[in-house]
């Protein structure tokens, strides 16, 4: 079957858009395509700086056929209605219709049969409006044209054809610029004209003109062959993923060069070394695998072979390098002049949010709450709001001015260079974490208590002034802010009431819209780890009002609970619960809420089962409460677990809604005692299967 190869050749593509726009031109045209009657065997997308390219595999060389009745008015019609039956239906006569009876009376009916269209034909009217209309995030028009795309577009291949067959060029044009089968090569090395047939000698035709198509394999060979010359030098890459997709965006032929910097520039911190190589030239650092710390020399990579093995290139970038170098060593030995008490001032000038005050009165709330928390995570509480009071000075710094991304870590770094204590130097830096889920949280005292403190001031803050996440929309990064409360509580075993902590840094109120926030981040980060996102919920919603703001006791208890419901046991529990709540659901209508809260009355116990549940629930309730007093949650469930044959054997053998009135309102004070017990551990109403 016959394959599409379509290219559009442009200027420069911003790397960051490359990768989007190759999966929009995949799906735009094989959606179209399938719309069209016109399914295929497979498709892929490719980018480099200049192109972008799909190739369709397995489509047929036309649309099917369509057949279709189309019902038209009753025999004896005006002639108004048969005229416009005849239009729609493509008619010449009446003739041409044919009479089709049913209970109504006699109708036309038209027969239409429309072959379908080559499919060079549909691509040819496909592709100019995907172009036309194409999604980048920017785009611009050029000279006299209408058309708008990230950048000039100079020319399309679209081929499309069978193996070893000489392909069929499709034939439209877009704002001037006609379609056929003629790339261009590299910019430099092969900037003549190539003509295409198919995507196998495309991909080959390129490689020859020094361009390599596919994206992965440009970032195979850049981290290969920089791994290869660090190692040369016994160095060793600084690993950056990032830099490395950003970089296979900016060349169609990598070529990997290495030059150096002078060793003086080292006095510098590694990660400001590394933000400015990475930042203005796009370059990697490399690391003596000996110390770890960074060397005076950085990768580079080149979009061509230059004659003189690179030489030039490698000086521009030195040169370059060097500039930058200068201003960060400048950057650093000017903020060190400053303390960072000193630079508080500044901070009252800056505003966090226009409802919310400045970044003063800010970090004012995050050190009076990093106080308040300091016993509770075994901080010295001096100690927690001296550092919190400093935590965002260095964002007044020339270093953090140039790189935003080093808030914190220049924190850190600045006040080792004052000689302030290492534990708040630490809670600098690490009071932002974790930045996501696989970032480190805080493990220090000190750290912990300002992490906190920070990041419940920041929910507190936009929860009082209504700014809360909907949807998709989350410019606060609140969520990010939540989970990372979540997993600095668990992760370090933190016992604390989130209720009384939220309420304490609040008075407005917030807290348990706040705390149910909370849980929902708890689920996310349960449910990643493979655990039910329900049993949290039903943990929440135990009856008996013990610490559900306790996220290590509530995981505790969904730990147990996950045990119990693995087990036939807890399944049959879980089952004769349901049963017995559904039956009170249904009765406390008739007799309205709580009508049976009271204790059962045991000389109405007449039948052996019934008085066996009983006494199981005179065994198991104590058992279970003391176990939750010591929050032993596993010994809780394992006592419920226990009442599974005596539950059975009630449903199996007794008649809840008895004929006698007072048989059966002391049977349903039963059940409300087995569900007050169960409810006491979790509520199993929100267990979900």
């Amino acid at each position: 079957m016959p394959d599409l190869l379509l290219e559009l050749f442009s200027e420069e593509i911003p790397a960051r858009m490359q990768a989007r726009a190759a999966d929009d031109l995949k799906a735009l045209v094989t959606n179209a395509l399938v719309e069209r009657g016109l399914t295929y065997e497979g498709a892929k997308a490719f980018a480099t700086p200049r192109r972008l390219t799909l190739v369709v595999g397995g489509l047929p060389a036309r649309q099917p056929d369509r057949h279709e009745e189309r019902k038209g008015p009753r025999v004896g019609a005006p002639e108004k209605a048969l005229e416009g039956f005849l239009k729609a239906a493509g008619l010449a006569s009446i003739d041409q219709a044919t009479v089709q009876a049913d209970p109504k009376g006699d109708f036309y009916v038209a027969r239409i049969h429309k072959h379908g269209a080559a499919t060079t034909e549909v691509i040819a009217a496909i592709v100019p409006e995907i172009v036309r209309s194409f999604p980048w995030p920017k785009s611009m028009r050029w000279g006299t044209g209408t058309l708008r795309w990230v950048r000039p577009l100079h020319s399309i291949v679209a081929t499309f054809g069978v193996p070893q067959e000489e392909p069929e060029v499709i034939r439209f044009e877009i704002d001037g610029i006609v379609s056929g089968d003629v790339t261009r090569g590299h910019r430099v090395h092969a900037p003549g004209e190539i003509r295409v047939r198919r995507f196998d000698d495309y991909v080959a035709s390129l490689e020859k003109a020094h361009v390599v198509l596919d994206a992965e394999r440009r970032r195979d060979i850049i981290r290969a062959d920089a791994r290869t010359l660090a190692q040369a030098q016994n160095l060793e890459l600084v690993e950056d993923e990032g830099l490395v997709e950003e970089v296979a965006g900016l060349v169609e032929w990598p070529v990997v060069l290495m030059g150096e910097f002078e060793a003086e520039f080292l006095e510098v911190p590694d990660e400001v070394i590394r933000a400015t190589i990475r930042a203005n030239q796009k370059c990697f650092v490399l690391k003596d695998p000996a110390t770890g710390r960074l060397t005076n020399r950085f990768i580079l990579v080149a979009n061509l072979e230059a004659s003189d093995g690179g030489k030039a290139i490698v000086h521009g970038n030195e040169r370059v390098v060097r500039a930058r170098l200068s201003d960060a060593r400048f950057f650093w030995e000017t903020d060190k002049k400053v303390r960072l008490e000193d630079r508080l001032e500044k901070l009252k000038s800056i505003t966090f949010h226009a409802r919310l005050g400045t970044q003063y009165e800010r970090v004012e709330r995050i050190a009076r709450l990093a106080k308040e928390l300091a016993p509770l995570v075994g901080a010295d509480p001096a100690k927690a709001e001296t550092a919190a009071w400093l935590a965002k000075a260095d964002l007044v710094t020339e270093m953090v001015g140039e790189f935003p991304e080093l808030q914190g870590l220049m924190g850190r770094y600045y006040a080792a260079a004052e000689g302030l204590d290492p534990e708040i130097a630490a809670a600098l830096e690490e009071h932002y974490k974790p930045q996501g889920p696989s970032d480190r949280i805080p493990t220090a005292p000190v750290s912990i208590a300002v992490a906190l403190a920070d990041k419940i001031h920041t929910l507190v803050g936009f929860w009082a002034i209504d700014e809360k996440p909907t949807g998709s929309k989350d410019p606060y990064a609140l969520r990010r802010a939540a989970l990372g409360v979540v997993r600095i509580i668990l992760e370090n075993g933190l016992r604390l009431s989130l209720l009384d902590v939220v309420d304490g840094a609040s008075k407005a109120g917030i807290g348990p819209d706040l705390l149910a926030f909370l849980a929902d981040r708890l689920k996310v980060q349960l449910r990643d780890q493979g655990k039910r996102h329900d049993l949290v919920d039903a943990v929440f919603a135990a009856g008996d009002g013990a610490a559900n703001d306790d996220l290590v006791l509530v995981v505790r208890r969904v730990e147990a609970l996950e045990t119990l419901l693995s087990t036939e046991d807890g399944k049959n529990l879980l089952a004769g619960y349901r049963r017995a709540a559904n039956i009170l659901k249904a009765e406390e209508k008739k007799d309205g809420p709580g009508a049976f809260e009271a204790a059962p009355d045991a000389g109405l116990l007449t039948e052996p089962a019934e008085r066996d549940l009983s006494a199981a629930l005179d065994a198991a309730e104590p058992a279970a409460t003391e176990a939750l007093a010591r929050e032993d949650f596993t010994a809780a469930t394992t006592a419920l677990a226990k009442l599974r044959p005596q539950v059975d054997a009630f449903f199996d053998q007794i008649m809840v809604n008895a004929p006698e009135v007072e048989l059966r309102a002391n049977r349903l004070k039963l059940l409300a005692r087995l569900r007050r017990a169960v409810r006491a551990v979790a509520d199993f109403d929100r267990i979900a299967g």
